[in-house]
């Protein structure tokens, strides 16, 4: 495993980080403000950043 390997690795996962954590954001903010609710479906925003990750992956490989 070589550093460029590495570097990949941490830029996509700083990229799933950024994602997941505003799409959470948005949709507590959403669901409590708006229907004074808190909503269980953070599994959906869990596969977005799983998405996130491989996607930045691919392409941060893709481009060294």
């Amino acid at each position: 495993m070589d550093e460029r390997d590495i570097m990949h690795r941490y830029k996509a996962s700083r990229w799933t980080l950024i994602v997941g954590l505003v799409a959470i954001f948005i949709s507590f903010q959403v669901s409590y403000f708006a229907d004074h609710l808190i909503r269980w479906d953070y599994l959906i925003i869990l596969i977005l950043m799983l998405i996130a990750k491989i996607t930045a992956r691919f392409i941060f490989k893709k481009t060294n």
